[in-house]
């Protein structure tokens, strides 16, 4: 394929094809991180924390953590930046993680999935921001382990989308600190399946904006508007649809690490999963008939357009014809002497097209 071909492709598939390309010929669990580099460093944050206290830590290295990690209770670390691999591997061996799922980690391409292990869980999830400067969607991998009394997530990039949970921790009087590990495990895919339906109300809203415009202006400016929702809605349907075997497969799989309280919670996300679908399925829907709704337009134009040159042409067809008569240049044409010939035929033109234009009015073609 030639390089002219790929730039024409959008910048989602450029660089999946440019990220795939880097394990090309590698063997299965070699650590390379195949995203671009969101972060300047590695940032790692620890929370241990039980019933009667919460304790953070801002990590420089990963021996901190290791040395902040608590026997007691349940500790959450945090990884924002996925490039520094040495990070991932030391967290591979003190956690007994498996090389294929640290090579999961770093290759940002993975679906939503569900991996369960006698001693872990491992679950793959995508979060959904939108981006204002190119003013389309941004999707990030988000990777979480889940061990008997910790929570491992790693994150692309900076961001706020579990300042909830964090505050909630803080609260002595919620939930989170009650239970294990398992519910913040919950609580953190909670979070994930919410910015959703956020980003699916912001699209949803937009997409009606352009129902409206289409059906007053279908100008050609619009194609492309409809292009850029067919694509973002098609990556987040990408993004959801292996969400709901993960989810389902978490609430089904008979591990020690759930726990039954945590039962009611998964089925509830499941549910949350299930509406998400669904809201996708119906924007997907709803592109498809503004599609359809922008190409019918265009055609009606199209026939209006035609259909007024055609009844102009029809006018005219009878006045030609009569001028063409009168411009031949034969000798024995009695009418050409006549006094008021000229005006006679201009006569019979005139009522010719005033004739034609109360038929079209009458049918109702003008």
């Amino acid at each position: 394929m030639s390089k002219k071909r790929i730039n024409k492709f959008p910048r989602i598939m450029r660089k999946l094809i440019k990220r795939s390309s880097k394990k090309a010929g590698m063997s299965p669990g070699s650590l390379i991180y195949t995203g671009d580099q969101k972060v300047s460093k590695v940032s790692m944050s620890l929370i241990n924390y039980d019933q009667n206290q919460v304790l953070q830590h801002t990590c420089d290295t990963i021996e901190d953590v290791f040395a902040n990690l608590h026997e007691s209770g349940v500790s959450w670390l945090n990884i924002t930046g996925l490039h520094d691999i040495e990070i991932i591997q030391k967290i591979g061996e003190h956690f007994n993680i498996h090389a294929l799922n640290l090579e999961d980690i770093l290759n940002t391409e993975q679906r939503p999935k569900c991996e369960i292990y006698d001693d872990y869980i491992y679950i793959v999830m995508k979060m959904i921001s939108f981006n204002p400067e190119r003013k389309d969607i941004d999707i990030e991998q988000i990777s979480i382990l889940l061990g008997e009394n910790y929570v491992i997530s790693f994150q692309e990039r900076e961001g706020d989308d579990f300042d909830p949970i964090r505050k909630r921790l803080q609260n002595a009087r919620g939930r989170h600190r009650r239970y294990g590990a398992d519910y913040l495990l919950y609580a953190l895919m909670d979070v994930i399946i919410d910015n959703y339906y956020v980003i699916l109300e912001q699209i949803g809203t937009e997409i009606e904006e352009l129902d409206e415009k289409i059906l007053v202006e279908p100008d050609k400016d619009r194609m492309s508007e409809i292009q850029k929702f067919k694509r973002e809605i098609l990556l987040i349907r990408k993004s959801i649809w292996p969400l709901r075997e993960t989810v389902n497969e978490l609430q089904a799989e008979d591990t020690d690490l759930i726990s039954e309280s945590i039962s009611p919670y998964l089925r509830d996300l499941y549910d949350h999963t299930i509406q998400v679908v669904e809201t996708v399925e119906i924007f997907r829907e709803m592109t498809a008939n503004i599609m359809d709704l922008y190409l019918s337009n265009l055609s009606n134009r199209m026939n209006e357009v035609m259909k007024v040159l055609t009844i102009i042409a029809t006018i005219f067809i009878p006045l030609t014809f009569i001028a063409g008569i009168y411009g031949m240049n034969f000798s024995n044409m009695p009418e050409l002497n006549w006094t008021y010939g000229y005006h006679l035929i201009w006569g019979i033109m005139l009522a010719v097209g005033a004739i034609l234009i109360m038929y079209f009015r009458k049918k109702k073609w003008l």
